[in-house]
């Protein structure tokens, strides 16, 4: 099955949340994302969970990452509190996988186990102005340093309100085309292209 990691980083840190929240509201960013996911496995760490509205994603099963042992998800019928990436591989076998962040998450996944990287990335950098950065950042350097080094653009660039979206496929790897063309259709809403 297919594993894709969403992101969407400032450009020039790569950061991509402050204090467990993002540092910038970008309407057409955050659509974006609810609508890849919808109806999809994600998985995430604790911090972004807990950063969701009343901490669900309507339609979709969650796996949150997280080293307490008894952490109490809101929806025990289809959210899962998970300590290690072997539940994760076991779900890998039977469905497509969203990654969802947060910084931990992302790094945890694009440098582990080739089993578990992303074969597709969704890159959206924000241009635009940051809250103060008074808070602890999370950045995903790591990451976007083995986007650059393991993955290549298969699409144009989407533009809407200061976000500059495109699609990356791991070398060498194929994907089923529903994927895609999926996401494609869901990037292209109201975008101009680049």
């Amino acid at each position: 099955m297919t594993i894709v990691a969403m992101w969407c980083r400032h450009e020039g840190d790569n950061v991509i949340g402050m204090g467990g929240s993002i540092p910038w509201s970008v309407a057409s960013d955050a659509k974006h994302f609810l609508d890849v996911v919808a109806g999809q496995t994600v998985v995430c760490g604790r911090k972004t969970y807990e950063s969701f509205k009343d901490r669900t994603l309507p339609g979709c099963e969650i796996f949150v990452l997280t080293r307490d042992e008894g952490y109490a998800v809101s929806d025990a019928a289809c959210h899962y509190a998970v300590t290690g990436l072997k539940e994760i591989s076991d779900v890998v076998e039977e469905k497509d996988i969203y990654i969802a962040g947060g910084a931990v998450i992302y790094d945890l996944f694009m440098m582990g186990k080739e089993k578990l990287k992303p074969q597709v990335v969704v890159d959206c950098v924000y241009d635009g102005e940051m809250e103060s950065l008074a808070e602890e950042v999370a950045e995903i350097s790591v990451s976007v340093k083995a986007l650059e080094k393991n993955y290549r653009r298969i699409s144009p660039f989407y533009c809407q309100d200061g976000v500059k979206s495109a699609i990356y496929l791991k070398k060498g790897e194929f994907v089923e085309q529903k994927v895609l063309k999926r996401i494609v259709e869901i990037l292209e809403q109201n975008a101009f292209l680049a």
